[in-house]
């Protein structure tokens, strides 16, 4: 193959996708910057019809396109007959996440992720956070997963609503929010019981690395430590789900029933 053309080729595999009907709805409903659309010629289902009536709309070019081509821009993933060619996932400014929470008039919930390196955790992640109104999420540039095609499909739309900042530095991050009178929790194996945590007002909570937890220079920023019990002979969870957790319990003490 030419030269030109593997560099064509490879540029192209590493754009930004979304990938998946429910995630293309969801984008196509955003404010997200689409350059193409591309659908798999010959199916008929309602959400790939759904799917080019939102693109129209938009005045979009739809490409009706064969399986493998598909296959080849999903990088394997389930793409469901739909894959959208977007503009690079925006990041966004601390300003951004504490506007959200002010425009709710309702004290800023943060989730601060401490190198999480797979996207589908992060994907998860951003999921529940959604559902569960947290304001922003805040991640490192470095040894860490960022906002990918990947990411996007496994948060099925959250990417779109929930504002992701990216930081250099997620010390000199956490204590800027300390300043801004915002309390900031960490997991640990010895700390207290996350059912008995009260997260009304402003509060951040750290999620550490799948393996490695919680780096030691930003565990010192910790306000107070949680921990997940745990009575099984596996003493430890994914990082998505002990998240998940932790967040619902957020949710239960700032929305009771």
């Amino acid at each position: 193959m030419p030269q030109n053309n593997q560099n064509k080729h490879a540029k192209e595999a590493q754009g930004d996708f979304v990938i998946g009907r429910h995630p293309a709805i969801a984008a196509l409903k955003s404010e997200q910057t689409i350059n193409k659309v591309f659908v798999q010629e010959g199916l008929k289902a309602d959400a790939i019809r759904d799917i080019v009536k939102l693109a129209e709309k938009r005045k979009l070019i739809v490409s009706q396109v064969p399986k493998h081509k598909l296959d080849h821009l999903a990088d394997g993933q389930n793409h469901q007959g739909v894959v959208l060619a977007i503009a690079a996932f925006e990041y966004a400014s601390l300003d951004d996440i504490l506007a959200k929470a002010s425009q709710k008039e309702e004290a800023p919930f943060v989730l601060i992720l401490d190198n999480i390196e797979d996207p589908h955790n992060l994907g998860s992640i951003l999921r529940t956070a959604d559902a569960a109104g947290v304001h922003g999420v805040i991640i490192p540039k470095h040894r860490a997963v960022g906002l990918t095609s990947t990411v996007a499909k496994t948060s099925a739309g959250a990417i779109e609503h929930v504002p992701v900042m990216r930081v250099t530095n997620l010390v000199n991050t956490v204590k800027t929010l300390k300043k801004q009178g915002m309390w900031i929790f960490g997991t640990d194996m010895a700390g207290t019981d996350y059912r008995q945590w009260d997260a009304k007002g402003s509060v951040g909570l750290i999620i550490g690395n799948e393996g490695k937890g919680i780096s030691p220079l930003l565990k010192k920023q910790v306000d107070e430590t949680l921990t997940i019990p745990m009575i099984g002979q596996v003493q430890s969870l994914n990082a998505s789900v002990a998240a998940s957790l932790l967040i619902y319990q957020g949710f239960s003490t700032r929305h009771p029933l």
